[in-house]
């Protein structure tokens, strides 16, 4: 029987990559009897890290599920990585969870993922828990950290613990709310008599915390107005509905290394955050109706479900994890994908524990779990009763920031590369592979240069094959800036029938469709009529390429204004001939110059950063249009040459911390200056 949605509790695990998040989640696990030891991520044995890149390089590069049963709960946790190319992660978490634990390390600062962290949750509605990791590190400075978190977010932070300290060991804490203090033993914690150092802070956190409960609760305020204080029962209702509100942020502390404190924390997950069925309706598409519905969790009503992430192997064939919006799976159902049109057949459903893949018969409203061998369904896709069809909304994935070309290593083996980047992006919706027909290259799309490297790597251990990433080329193109005339002679007497043809054409800029335009201006017969159509057909093979690097030519205006012709040799092919010539030999005297392309830029950054990013503009020839302001950050919008803003994320990370974001488009291509021209040929 799958279980009911008031005992499931579906937890993203959040925040900055290297603030514990994984073993976090390792030590929930163990202390839920998920597994019979922890594992390190130093030595590649934990439950969410498993694939070989992951253990390789000691950190989180994709979101891993897992479960426990604490209290006649389950607790589904969402581990994702917190380095800023795997963003795309978050966003699936995000989708699936109903709250969130974001993991900050006791150093007296709010760090970058931790912020983002706190800023999707709050856009997004989905309640928080801030726990405060590392406290058995030197220097940990508990206080500090609560403070630089209460100034940031001001009204929100309420710490509902507070750590007892020996020197830098935290060997208990105080809980606010009761008033009790617990000392941790060999075989869980000990109630212990509140340190005297400690009282003073318990009176001033137990004031902030009344004040909070009492905010979020009309009766609880009255009271609270009336008699100066609330009962501990009380104060944990007002609390739990800040906290749903997203009002509150809660906060407590530990080391999941120790595994001290996870266990509190364990409780505040069950006790705060909100159960499935709580969960607000999901904004979905009535597909009878075309109307939107929110869909709620009805563990009795027709089943709909979202595909959040999807796993690809290419041996064991494709994972897709899904989350259930309303009713129950079972295996043997037949379901619709109204993403595609198309039904899939329900063979087996599972729970997984990282990679581990445990089968069950049935999946509840408000659970996780995952189906395999769906023929066509991807990441994002619904899932529903063929009767009673929805369509939830798709995530929203962030897109790309930073490509690069890709060409096979060994000739030969394009079609399994170019292959296994498409089975590729199935995993990663925030890694596109997209085929430039302007240069001709097929390009890798994603957040950064380390996604773009697993990427690579991904492709050797489960395709087999390897592929260069390079610099793409930047499409340029050619034109002229003055005006010139030319003769084109064709002449061959080799033996037979000759070929003749002789034009004369004048080349300027100002086609009238901004690309060439070919006009005829020959008068008395000079070239025949039966070759004028010859000498436009040359004209319009020679403008694929430039004469000073082969770049295309544009906005180019050829005007055919005399020739000569034979009355046996003049052919076609002789009238082509003469105008490739002539184009030649016009051009090159008509002040050739190269264009390049330019891009629109809206760069978003937090008000500090605003003059390193438009210092770092002015440096890549860049414009500022303008600037606005945006939810507390600065909107810079800008244009530069795309050929200077080629890694432009991996820049923009570097001067913000990762706090910056940007997007670019193509607006027009502009007159380069001589130094692109120069730089061109010293790549030569």
């Amino acid at each position: 029987m799958s279980i009911s949605a008031t005992n499931i509790r579906n937890v993203a695990v959040l925040g900055h990559s290297g603030e514990g998040k994984t073993t976090l989640f390792e030590a929930i696990l163990f202390n839920g009897g998920a597994v019979e030891r922890m594992g390190k991520t130093d030595n590649g044995t934990t439950v969410s890290d498993y694939d070989e890149q992951e253990i390789a390089r000691k950190t989180s590069i994709s979101l891993s599920v897992g479960y426990v049963n604490w209290k006649n709960v389950k607790l589904n946790l969402l581990d994702v990585p917190g380095f800023y190319d795997f963003e795309g992660e978050v966003h699936s978490a995000m989708r699936a969870c109903g709250a969130a634990v974001i993991v900050a390390g006791a150093n007296g600062s709010v760090t970058v993922g931790a912020e983002k962290a706190i800023a999707q949750c709050l856009k997004l509605k989905k309640p928080s828990i801030l726990f405060i990791n590392g406290m058995d590190k030197e220097n940990a400075d508990y206080p500090g950290t609560v403070r630089a978190y209460q100034e940031s977010y001001k009204g929100k932070i309420a710490p509902i613990q507070i750590p007892i300290m020996d020197g830098n060991k935290m060997t208990g804490f105080i809980d606010v709310i009761t008033g009790k203090a617990f000392k941790f033993g060999g075989s869980g914690v000990e109630e212990t008599p509140v340190p005297a150092n400690y009282t003073s802070e318990l009176e001033d956190m137990l004031g902030v915390l009344q004040e909070a409960a009492a905010e979020n609760d009309e009766e609880l305020l009255e009271k609270y107005f009336d008699e100066g204080a609330l009962t501990p029962e009380e104060i944990a209702v007002g609390l739990r509905k800040g906290i749903h509100s997203t009002s509150v942020i809660p906060v407590l502390a530990g080391s999941a290394l120790l595994n001290k404190g996870v266990i509190n924390l364990m409780n505040a997950l069950v006790e705060y955050l909100p159960q499935a069925a709580e969960r607000a309706g999901i904004t979905a598409t009535d597909l009878k109706t075309n109307q939107p519905v929110a869909v709620s969790c009805e563990e009795n009503g027709p089943f709909a479900a979202q595909v959040f992430k999807t796993a690809v192997d290419p041996f064991v064939g494709k994972l897709n994890y899904i989350r259930v919006c309303r009713g129950t799976l079972k295996s043997g159902m037949t379901v619709l994908n109204p993403n595609t049109g198309t039904e899939e057949r329900i063979n087996a459903i599972y729970l997984l524990l990282g990679k581990k893949q445990t089968p069950v018969t049935e999946l509840g409203a408000g659970d996780i779990g995952a189906v395999n061998k769906l023929t066509n369904t991807g990441t994002g896709d619904t899932l529903c009763d063929p009767s009673s069809p929805v369509k939830f909304d798709d995530i929203d994935f962030p897109e790309p920031v930073l490509s690069m070309a890709v060409s096979a290593t060994v000739r030969g083996t394009e079609d399994k590369v170019f292959g296994g980047l498409n089975r590729l992006t199935e995993e990663d919706k925030s890694f596109k592979v997209v085929k430039n027909h302007e240069t001709g290259e097929t390009l890798a799309c994603g957040q950064g240069e380390i996604q773009l490297e697993i990427i690579k790597r991904k492709l050797k251990s489960k395709f087999g094959v390897d592929a260069d990433f390079t610099t793409p080329t930047v499409a340029y193109r050619e034109t002229v800036t003055g005006k010139a005339e030319a003769e084109g002679k064709h002449k061959k007497q080799s033996g037979g029938a000759g070929q003749f043809g002789v034009v004369e054409i004048r080349f300027e800029p100002g086609a009238a469709d901004g690309v060439f335009e070919f006009v005829d201006a020959t008068v008395g017969g000079s070239v025949p009529k039966q070759f004028i159509p010859a000498v436009e057909k040359g004209l319009r093979e020679a403008i694929q390429k430039g004469v000073l690097k082969g770049y295309p030519m544009v906005n180019l205006k050829a005007t055919l204004f005399d020739g000569k012709s034979h009355p046996v040799d003049s052919k076609e092919v002789a009238f082509v001939s003469a105008a490739k010539l002539s184009y030649d030999d016009g051009v090159r005297r008509a002040r050739p110059v190269i264009l390049e392309p330019v891009c629109s830029m809206q760069i978003t950054v937090p008000e500090q950063y605003v003059g390193d990013i438009m210092g770092d503009l002015n440096k890549r020839r860049g414009r500022i249009i303008g600037m606005t302001t945006s939810e507390g950050l600065q909107v810079i919008t800008a244009e530069a040459p795309e050929g200077e803003i080629l890694t432009y994320a991996t820049s923009l990370r570097s001067m913000t911390q990762g706090r910056g974001k940007f997007s670019q488009e193509f607006v027009r291509y502009e007159q380069a200056p001589d130094t692109v021209l120069q730089n061109l040929k010293a790549k030569e």
